[in-house]
């Protein structure tokens, strides 16, 4: 989840709060998960501290009732939460309200979720099985200090971006027992973080919708009230309405796609003055941009009499692609598969919203683009009518062009992504070419710019390796792979690719700007070394069932790279995690007693390493009374 705020602040050297005001963008957004369609979550409030101390400052409060914002529809997105106005000066830290009630957190199973996962698909788990890690009287507070102080500036506009990760491992941890209940915990704490944005108009927002309130005597700019549609939906699907105002121009150089979805109709607008008689009142779903300076742009508008038409589109995760019926199905919003099919006037868009003619202009229609199409996809599709039996695809916003999996042959030139999914005809192997080195690919932690392709681990995002050596090195990374036994597939290096489209190599066809380097999930296994201590850390030896091998683990304790442990502790029905520091002296000593027991439960993230280790970024180790068959 992302609490966004960036762009064009510009900076100040006063750190007191002072009585004029700048601009916020408040926006959440997050990672994606195959096994959850709705992972739902209640942002009560939300509130900036001044670096040198001093009262809060109240930046986000939920309308009553608060919405239920799904996770798993912002992948790679923000959900723009509204534009407020901030006292200027000096910010260093931010504070999460959330509903820590278990009702108040949805919990869905994907339409196909993996092999062997513990809850049956599209199946919500009972609140009753849900447990809330540090609840205390119906909320939880989580404070997240900024990685760089956010600086509002009096008259301009800034953006801050805090992150629930739902890939993390400790976000969501399922304990499932031999015999007895599963439980699933939320643990809220850890996996969200501040991410930085570097500029506000490469930020890719999710579609907005909202009741439009007016239209300027220049025609050039509409206001809405931010609407949220209701989670789980209703039918047919309501809105929740709020007091946020947005003001969203139309594009008046490129043309803004206008679609009146009640009429059937769809017409390029430089200004609002065609529709402007129309539209008060009406609801609206909008995929918009931002400008450099902060002010939203309408790239496509679509607009109702009822707040179901606009919302009906499924928005979601591909989840089949069939090339010969011409039909996508798609994930929607309560985890339900939805065919659509593609026909002839079937316009495909991958938003670019930092680059506003390529935001507009299709890179593909028809039925043929299909097969550029992968499961695990994130797209919006907009429908010829939403009312008709069987669902005609009008537009398709492929918002995130995700590939992932495991990694194999790592070249100069490519590298290859093999993933299987639970309906084996999802399963692809695509090799993705590195973008052109003379690409702009965004800046590093320190602003300067990078060209070319760029990689990180996974726990250390701010750590990027680009250049002249970003490749070799990214080979090297990739080369490993660990094996419990010679008659069990090896355990190999896995990353996430979101692809773009094109480059002055090749103006089509996906290409890999960047990879993150993933944990690997190792199978339960136990202790059959003891923890022995090193310089940086110590490692262990874990061995399966039905392996023959024993695999080194080893652990970091370096500040700012150390491993993250959790002991998982089920004693009856209360499950607990509790975060173990290993940086210092009491963290060190209680993983030494834990690990240092053969035998002992653990289940490991790590990346496989050249020499068939692995580098940990995530160990749990289970306690208690009732313990973990899977």
């Amino acid at each position: 989840m992302l609490v966004a705020c960036s762009g064009g602040g510009g900076s100040s050297s006063q750190n007191n709060i002072l009585t004029s005001n700048g601009n916020l963008n408040l926006m959440i957004s997050d990672d994606s998960s195959e096994d959850w369609a709705v992972v739902g979550v209640k942002v009560l409030g939300i509130t900036l501290t001044p670096q040198n101390g001093g009262t809060p400052v109240q930046v986000y409060t939920a309308p009553s009732p608060a919405p239920m914002i799904n996770l798993v529809q912002l992948d790679q997105l923000s959900e723009l939460l509204g534009n407020v106005q901030v006292p200027a000066g000096t910010y260093t830290r931010a504070t999460l309200t959330i509903s820590g009630n278990s009702g108040d957190v949805l919990l869905m199973a994907s339409a196909d979720p993996e092999a062997g996962f513990a809850v049956q698909a599209g199946a919500t788990v009972p609140s009753s099985q849900v447990q809330i890690q540090g609840a205390a009287s119906g909320t939880v507070t989580v404070k997240v200090n900024l990685l760089t102080p956010l600086v509002v500036t009096s008259g301009q506009s800034n953006a801050l971006d805090l992150e629930f990760d739902l890939s993390h491992p400790a976000f969501i941890v399922e304990h499932t027992p031999a015999s007895g209940t599963p439980f699933w915990a939320l643990n809220f704490k850890g996996p969200l973080r501040h991410h930085r944005i570097p500029a506000l108009a490469a930020v890719l927002l999710r579609h907005l919708y909202g009741t439009v309130t007016g239209v300027s005597t220049d025609n050039t700019t509409v206001t809405i009230s931010k609407d949220f549609p209701v989670e789980p939906p209703t039918t047919p699907e309501t809105a929740i309405t709020t007091s946020q105002s947005l003001n969203i121009l139309a594009d008046s150089t490129n043309g803004t796609i206008f679609y009146d979805v009640d009429g059937q109709t769809s017409s390029v607008i430089k200004d609002f003055s065609s529709v402007s008689g129309s539209l008060s009142g009406k609801y609206v779903r909008v995929a918009a941009r931002y400008q450099p300076g902060g002010t939203l742009v309408a790239v496509r508008m679509w607009a109702s009499s009822t707040f179901n038409s606009v919302w009906i589109s499924p928005e979601g995760h591909v989840l089949h692609v069939n090339t010969t019926t011409d039909v996508l199905t798609v994930q929607n919003e309560d985890g339900k598969p939805v065919p659509v099919s593609v026909d002839a006037n079937t316009e495909f868009f991958f938003r670019t919203p930092a680059n506003a003619l390529a935001d507009a202009t299709p890179i593909g229609t028809g039925t043929a683009f299909l097969s550029n199409i992968a499961r695990g996809f994130k797209v919006h599709v907009s429908v010829v009518d939403p009312l008709a039996s069987t669902l005609v695809a009008q537009t398709v916003d492929i918002e995130a062009a995700k590939y992932d999996g495991s990694i194999s042959s790592p070249t100069d030139t490519d590298f290859t992504y093999t993933r299987s999914f639970n309906t084996a005809s999802d399963d692809y192997t695509e090799t993705l070419p590195y973008i052109s080195a003379d690409t702009p690919n965004g800046t590093d932690a320190s602003g300067n710019a990078i060209d070319g392709f760029k990689w990180w681990d996974f726990t250390y995002p701010t750590v990027v390796d680009s250049g002249t050596n970003a490749i070799s090195d990214f080979v090297s990374a990739t080369d490993g792979s660990v094996s419990f036994s010679a008659s069990i597939p090896a355990l190999k290096p896995w990353g996430s690719t979101w692809a773009s489209w094109g480059d002055t190599d090749n103006p089509s066809g996906w290409r890999a700007p960047w990879t993150v380097l993933e944990p690997t999930p190792m199978p339960l296994a136990t202790v059959t070394t003891a923890w022995g201590s090193t310089a940086t850390g110590g490692t262990i030896g874990v061995g399966i069932p039905k392996g023959t091998n024993s695999v080194v683990v080893n652990l970091s304790s370096t500040s700012g790279s150390a491993t993250l442990v959790y002991q998982v502790d089920r004693t009856g029905q209360i499950l607990t995690i509790t975060p173990q520091d290993i940086t210092t002296s009491q963290g060190l000593a209680n993983i030494s007693s834990a690990l240092s027991v053969t035998g002992t439960l653990v289940k490991v993230y790590g990346v496989p390493q050249t020499g068939g280790t692995v580098k940990a970024y995530v160990l749990f180790y289970y306690t208690g009374t009732v313990l973990p068959a899977s």
